[in-house]
């Protein structure tokens, strides 16, 4: 049977994440709400949710399923998938270690949120933007160097390749995508990152031609970035990294 991945249709998302993986090994699923039919679209997904009882109940989206298990958050599908798929190293100690990278690539994802929604989720952003634009400054200036410059030293401290063994995985598919988002949502801050960043440029201009994943990525299946999604481009807010 084929995997089910349940997330929001029309933006990528943290569902992305996901996506990558899967487009990479070259499995089998079903994009639920991005399909019609019985079973198929956003009302099968909140259908889904609502079926589920006490514990079994994911949060949010994405969630996948396999069969009759359900598995929700990102690094912990990617946890489930990634010896599955290939993806991760056979060593239990290095599965772990890809975990902990995916959890902290989660944390800055988190933050890139925050950079246009600072005071509340459920306000749109033009009712924060003096906030965001203050937020986003100190994103630029003080995190995304942060975030970059960790995942700089994880590669560094390996093959120069691979942030984890000497093999692709799910952690460096993760990688591209935040290399891919902040170039969109903040062109002029992140323009410097392959003089800043080496490794994670590199690794970000491999993933992007791999064969599967150069498929995708021109394939309709590959939603394009919004100001719908998690990276959102408002030029009021990217500005020159200090």
């Amino acid at each position: 049977m084929p995997y089910e991945l349940y997330y929001w249709d029309g933006i990528q998302g943290r569902g992305e994440y996901v996506r990558l993986a899967l487009e990479e090994a070259g499995a089998d699923y079903i994009d639920i709400t991005r399909e019609s039919g019985s079973g198929r679209g956003t009302a099968a997904m909140m259908t889904m949710l609502k079926s589920f009882g006490g514990l079994h109940t994911p949060f949010a989206p994405p969630f996948l399923k396999d069969g009759d298990l359900v598995i929700s958050h990102v690094a912990n599908i990617l946890f489930y998938l990634g010896p599955k798929l290939g993806l991760v190293p056979e060593d239990d100690g290095l599965r772990y270690v890809a975990n902990g990278l995916q959890l902290t690539i989660t944390d800055f994802v988190c933050e890139v949120h925050d950079t246009h929604h600072p005071i509340a989720t459920e306000l749109y952003y033009e009712d924060q933007k003096e906030a965001a634009k203050a937020r986003a400054t100190s994103f630029i200036d003080h995190r995304i160097p942060k975030y970059l410059g960790y995942f700089e030293r994880v590669l560094s401290s390996g093959d120069q390749k691979h942030s984890v063994g000497d093999k692709l995985s799910y952690v460096d598919l993760s990688l591209f995508q935040v290399i891919e988002g902040l170039r969109y949502a903040f062109p002029r801050a992140t323009q410097t990152l392959g003089r800043d960043y080496p490794l994670l440029v590199a690794l970000h201009d491999r993933v992007q031609q791999r064969p599967n994943i150069a498929r995708y990525l021109a394939s309709p299946r590959r939603i394009p970035f919004n100001e719908d999604g998690i990276f959102r481009h408002y030029p009021e807010l990217d500005q020159d990294a200090a």
